[in-house]
């Protein structure tokens, strides 16, 4: 089995139904988390109106449903995680947007070739989620026409020991999935080679929320 066959495997087992319906339950009860919150603020601000979306780790579709609520026209989720489509495809369903969203299942990397670019891009706490940096960085910034969203983890030494920490526990449970930490440098150098430039920046204790447009 391939690095990547693991970690998509270790990634449905992982994010199942059940983790997307206890999320989407705290999503509604509290609204979206701090870092969903501070990446949709960002692109209201640049302006959503009548724009497409494509969501990358889409999870339970907060980013979406926000956006669409605020004028987004269309959104596209890729996700390896079937469970958690299920969940954000009920959610946009309830509150009638299932006309306005595509769902894809699988690794976004290969299947980027047969998806469509969007005026956003979004990746929410997915960079940490693939073995493959640059693959994936690549494959996304091909698809983005004006903005580019991320959240990512520092790449402090604090930040890679709860990481490692973490992979460690992965592995005593003996699942597939693993989590990294790539450097921030080698992240934001694709993105601005790509012709980016950095409109908004946040950097808590652990994530930071960029948003790049161009």
């Amino acid at each position: 089995m391939s690095s990547c066959e693991r970690q998509c495997r270790g990634i449905e087992d992982r994010f199942d139904t059940e983790a997307g319906a206890q999320k989407l339950r705290a999503y509604l009860r509290n609204g979206p988390d701090r870092t969903t919150q501070l990446l949709v603020d960002a692109l209201r601000t640049e302006g959503v109106a009548e724009a497409t979306l494509l969501d990358i780790g889409g999870g339970i579709g907060a980013i979406q449903l926000e956006l669409l609520a605020s004028g987004l026209r269309s959104a596209t989720d890729v996700d390896a995680a079937s469970g958690y489509l299920a969940v954000a495809r009920e959610e946009a369903t309830r509150r009638g947007y299932e006309s306005r969203v595509t769902y894809r299942h699988g690794d976004f990397v290969p299947l980027a070739g047969e998806l469509e670019s969007a005026d956003i891009v979004t990746l929410h706490r997915v960079i940490c989620c693939y073995h493959d940096m640059p693959a994936l960085v690549g494959a996304s910034l091909a698809k983005a026409r004006r903005l580019y969203g991320v959240v990512y983890p520092r790449d402090d030494w604090w930040v890679r020991l709860s990481f490692a920490a973490e992979n460690v526990g992965q592995r005593m449970r003996r699942t597939q999935f693993r989590a990294f930490v790539h450097p921030t440098q080698a992240v934001d150098g694709m993105i601005r080679d790509a012709g980016f430039e950095r409109r908004f920046f946040h950097r808590g204790a652990v994530w930071q929320v960029i948003v790049y447009g161009r």
